[in-house]
């Protein structure tokens, strides 16, 4: 338990914001605010440099794809007529095999290329970040199944950021998959409310 405890002083006050917003970003995600795309902003902003820090390569590239979508989600859900009326909805199972099959293919290809970068983790944090980007599109979309991608991306992520010492993160994605279980089941309440 003091191991535990002198983890969690030794973490980083940009960590400790990070970690703030992001759950902000995600509470307010699962109640379909727009607001959630300015707190993702912020959050991944700082993860940016702090996955660059541990030699997370795939990770921090992959924040700065979530920078970019967290302005186009915040575009997204605040467009006036049709986006506004989308409803939460499914995608086909073909479409999640394609991904699938995309995701195996690509992941050897990027893990590789970190690999010569000497980043951490290399195939496994290319594996992650390939899931994390078909994911953080579907929830720009309002899919539903981002959901099960997201848990497959933060239980992995959870081992990641554990063994670099990035102990606050690590717990981060505790909670959010404890979320991701109230995401499910509120977007599923509102597509049935939709039928």
């Amino acid at each position: 338990m003091n191991n535990l405890s002198s983890a969690f002083l030794a973490q980083s006050w940009l960590e400790i914001v990070a970690v703030i917003t992001a759950v902000l970003y995600l509470v307010l995600a699962v109640k379909e605010s727009r607001w959630c795309w300015v707190y993702g902003f912020i959050s991944t902003a700082i993860y940016i440099f702090l996955f660059y820090d541990v030699s997370l390569l795939s990770e921090s590239l992959l924040n700065v794809y979530y920078l970019i979508m967290a302005v186009y989600g915040w575009v997204q859900w605040n467009k006036k007529g049709l986006f506004t009326q989308v409803k939460i909805h499914k995608l086909l199972m073909l479409t999640h095999v394609k991904i699938l099959i995309a995701s195996a293919v690509l992941t050897p290809a990027i893990g590789y290329f970190m690999h010569k970068l000497d980043a951490s983790f290399p195939y496994l944090d290319a594996f992650v970040a390939i899931l994390a980007v078909v994911a953080t599109l579907m929830t720009t979309k309002k899919i539903f199944e981002n959901w099960y991608y997201w848990l497959v991306v933060d239980s992995i992520s959870i081992y990641l950021f554990w063994q670099k010492g990035m102990i606050l993160t690590a717990f981060l994605f505790v909670i959010y998959i404890v979320l991701i279980f109230v995401g499910i089941r509120h977007w599923k309440n509102l597509i049935v409310k939709a039928i």
